[in-house]
């Protein structure tokens, strides 16, 4: 969710059930401000404040796929610890407890409550035990995000899917300096101290500049290091690898593309093979890519910034990180943002070409894209599909438009 912020509210009906699955009703619609799908905090805090029931949310059931996954009509399944006093509605839909072999743990009743566990076990294991009520943050097919206060100050317990597995594991191997604080990590689980400072969605080019010499700081560090990323379970975006992903994907996208699409992605697939020589011929090696290097997935003060949500993180081409991370700056922006970022690749890379692999990669970039929505789309259930239906379809076309032509 890098785009605008749009302000058109979400209209939120809860259909409740309890810790052991009981399906118990829905609560009247109501109004949320915030309209992003995936937030719950808000979905939380008005439920309590209308009708006196503590909910926490588990999945989306349904939403309207024109629509940008946020505003607008959303059910979503919530959790309750008792059958509440207010009056429920029946719920006519299809049975939101019937199992699926793709639900996440935390989007079935008492998921969210043994990773409340986890964490709390680990807290009291070091002395630094809750102090107040867990808020729910976040919850979508991606990530179940909670804030839990200590004395210490707050902790943030993040549970992924096992695609995204790896990032506790990675976490722990970058600089302490540019990644948030690891508290305990446990497969898809992992608390975090807090970062203090604001997510920079908006940052100004000041503090725009300061952002890839954290990440190419990284990267260097991890050149060579290919074979040990691979073992940590990262995803292979090389041409060979990406290569055969992006023709699945094609395959599977093709009826809803239109045919000067499919043939431009065509030609970029077969002529995938010699672009990547040409970019490795440019001198910067493969490397850890972020993935989803954007300036909202950087969080802190004028003094320290932090380098957040590493589960889409692979091996790959670094300059693969450039495309989303200047997407949305202006022309101007985005020429200095670039420039800069050239700078430090020659001075890592002493006789390196990275404005020219930046451009022959441009495509390449969307065309990982497109395999990683697609990817999601293979491993959540048909109800959360929602939230990325339209994206692999969206990638190859863009793919396409900056595929050189024939």
């Amino acid at each position: 969710m890098t785009g605008g912020r749009p302000t058109a509210p979400r209209q939120v009906t809860l259909v409740l059930c309890l810790p052991d699955g009981t399906l118990l009703g829905a609560l009247p619609p109501y109004d949320v401000a915030f309209p992003y799908w995936p937030e719950a905090a808000d979905v939380v805090a008005r439920a309590h404040e209308l009708y006196g029931v503590d909910v926490t949310v588990l999945r989306l059931l349904t939403a309207h796929a024109e629509r940008e996954v946020a505003g607008g009509p959303v059910t979503y399944l919530a959790q309750v610890p008792r059958r509440p006093d207010a009056d429920l509605v029946p719920w006519a839909g299809e049975d939101p407890l019937a199992p699926h072999r793709l639900r996440q743990t935390w989007a079935e009743p008492g998921g969210p409550d043994r990773d409340l566990a986890w964490a709390d076990g680990v807290l009291v294991g070091r002395g630094t035990p809750r102090v107040g009520p867990a808020r729910q943050v976040r919850t979508w097919n991606l990530s179940s995000l909670w804030r839990l206060p200590t004395a210490d100050g707050a902790v943030w317990l993040k549970v992924v899917p096992p695609f995204f597995a790896h990032e506790g594991a990675m976490l722990a191997r970058l600089p302490a300096d540019v990644v948030p604080p690891v508290v305990a990590a446990d497969g898809p689980r992992v608390l975090l101290a807090e970062v203090a400072g604001d997510d920079q969605y908006d940052a100004p080019l000041d503090r725009l500049l300061r952002m890839p010499p954290l990440l190419v700081g990284v990267q260097v560090g991890w050149v060579g290091r290919v074979q040990e990323l691979l073992r940590i379970g990262l995803p292979d975006w090389r041409a060979t690898a990406l290569g055969a992903a992006a023709e699945g994907t094609l395959d599977r996208a093709a009826s809803g593309l239109g045919r000067d699409v499919v043939k431009a992605v065509s030609r970029l697939l077969s002529g995938l093979t010699d672009r990547m020589a040409e970019v490795m011929s440019c001198g910067i090696p493969d490397t850890l890519v972020h993935g989803d290097f954007h300036p909202g997935n950087l969080r802190g003060t004028d003094d320290r910034l932090v380098l957040l949500d590493w589960g889409d993180c692979g091996v790959g081409h670094p300059l693969l990180d450039e495309a989303a991370f200047v997407e949305r700056l202006s022309p101007s922006d985005r020429a200095t943002v670039l420039a800069a970022w050239a700078r430090l690749w020659r001075d890592a890379v002493p006789g390196c070409e990275p404005e020219r692999a930046g451009a022959l990669l441009r495509p390449v970039a969307a065309l990982r894209q497109a395999v990683i929505y697609d990817t999601f789309l293979a491993q959540i259930e048909p109800s959360e599909r929602v939230y990325h239906a339209p994206d692999p379809a969206m990638w190859l076309t863009r793919a396409a438009d900056l595929t050189d032509p024939p």
